[in-house]
């Protein structure tokens, strides 16, 4: 892996929330992750990045993705530290929601577990803030997201850093990264009943109503 030449050189302006000084971030591979700690780096943010994923099966696809994001941190300078795989807390907290496509109820009892996690690792580190890079993912509901994030930070007191990491160009910028750095992008969340119900989401995907364009806009194109 070799970072492109113009690396952390035109990321957007981000910091902190007033109060805090240092975040864990909760990354679930390389590719959504890597665009948010270029601009980290970047903006001089003092992260550490949190690999809890017990979610990812088989074995060998979660070695992957932590190995990779583990080189990628070790290349751009970033502190990591690595949660348990504790796969068996994680099927018993979805359990019943197996036939489930992308953005069910079973993901939000996904991301409920993990960014608790995420929360506890932060508060054990004595740092106040944490966010994640899950939402960088179209497949992903950013209000699921959120949703955790906010039960997370109820539950613990750390803070719950809901920063938008599609914008601003960072969604542009993931994807730019991917084919740069030739990050292994996986085509499934690495939940083994995401994989079983990949038709499922594709049609609740389809399904989705697309944003109206005006005729203007149309105009313009």
């Amino acid at each position: 892996m070799q970072l492109p030449p113009d690396f952390a050189q035109h990321s957007p302006e981000i910091t902190l929330p007033p109060g805090h000084d240092r975040v864990a971030v909760h990354c679930c591979c390389a590719p959504c992750a890597g665009a948010v700690l270029e601009t980290m780096k970047q903006q001089g943010i003092d992260a550490v990045v949190y690999f809890f994923n017990p979610n990812i099966h088989p074995e060998t696809e979660y070695v992957r993705r932590r190995d990779e994001l583990i080189e990628f941190c070790t290349l751009i300078g970033l502190p990591y530290a690595v949660g348990d795989y504790n796969v068996r807390d994680w099927f018993a907290a979805v359990k019943g929601h197996e036939d489930e496509p992308e953005r069910s109820a079973r993901c939000q009892l996904c991301f409920n577990l993990r960014l608790l996690g995420t929360a506890l690792f932060a508060k054990e580190q004595g740092i106040t803030l944490f966010t994640s890079t899950l939402a960088t993912s179209r497949w992903k509901s950013r209000a699921q997201v959120d949703a955790a994030g906010q039960a997370a930070m109820a539950a613990t007191g750390v803070t719950y850093w809901a920063q938008d990491w599609r914008k601003q160009g960072l969604a542009d910028r993931r994807n730019q990264l991917v084919k740069e750095l030739k990050f292994y992008n996986q085509t499934y969340c690495g939940c083994v009943y995401g994989r079983l119900n990949e038709r499922k989401t594709k049609e609740l995907h389809q399904r989705r109503p697309r944003p109206q364009v005006s005729a203007a806009k149309q105009g313009e194109s």
